[in-house]
C-alpha cells in the first residue's frame, strides 16, 4: 500500500511548520516535492485570512479572508470568505503538476474550508487513487474521512519533534523502496 500520512492536531501546534520541515528534507535527498502549503496571515497579531502557496513555484494566492476585508470574490464560511476562484488556480493547479511530477505530494491542508472547492475534493481524490507518497494536513473535521485512508499523526507540543522524525523516516522508507 501507498504510504499516506496525514497529520493533525490543535491550531498553532506546529502541523504546517512540521510538513514544511519534512518536505525540505525530502528535498534536501534529491526527490521532488510538489503541492501546496497553507499559512495564516496575521495583522496586529490577529489572524486575518489564510495564504496558499505552491510548493513547486511558490506562487501565492489568498485561500480565504476575514469577510468585509478583500475585494476577490467567494463563498461565506464562517467569519471568513473562501476565495475558490484562487485556491482552484494556485492550489488546484499545484496538486495536479505534483500528480505528474513529484515523487512526494504534500497538501496542507485538507479542510472544510478548502472543500468549499468542487475541483479541489476532486484533485484530492485523483491523488488518493495513485500509487505515489502522501504527507497532508488533515483538519478534525475530517478526520473520519481520512483516518481509514493511511496513518494518522496527531501533533502535541510535546511530541512534534519526535513525531517529525517518525514521519520523515516513514517518507523517506517510502521513497528509497526500504
Amino acid at each position: 500500500m501507498t504510504l499516506r500520512v496525514f497529520v493533525t492536531g490543535p491550531a498553532g501546534v506546529g502541523k504546517t511548520t512540521l510538513v514544511e520541515r519534512v518536505a525540505r528534507e525530502v528535498d534536501r535527498w534529491g526527490y521532488i516535492v510538489g503541492g501546496i502549503i497553507t499559512r495564516e496571515v496575521r495583522r496586529n497579531g490577529r489572524r486575518v485570512g489564510f495564504r496558499i502557496i505552491a510548493l513547486d513555484t511558490g506562487e501565492e494566492g489568498t485561500l480565504a479572508s476575514l469577510r468585509g476585508t478583500s475585494h476577490l470574490p467567494g463563498v461565506p464560511f464562517g467569519k471568513y470568505i473562501v476565495h475558490v476562484d484562487e485556491l482552484d488556480q494556485v492550489g488546484v493547479s499545484a496538486i495536479r503538476r505534483a500528480l505528474v511530477e513529484a515523487d512526494l505530494i504534500v497538501i496542507d491542508e485538507i479542510g472544510p474550508m478548502e472543500y468549499k472547492s468542487d475541483e479541489f475534493i476532486h484533485i484530492v481524490g485523483e491523488v488518493l487513487k495513485l500509487e505515489k507518497p502522501l504527507l497532508a494536513v488533515v483538519h478534525r473535521k475530517m478526520l473520519d474521512r481520512f483516518r481509514p485512508l493511511g496513518r494518522l499523526h496527531t501533533l502535541s507540543v510535546e511530541n512534534r519533534n519526535r513525531e517529525f522524525g517518525t514521519i520523515l523516516d516513514e517518507v523517506m522508507k517510502e521513497l528509497k523502496g526500504v
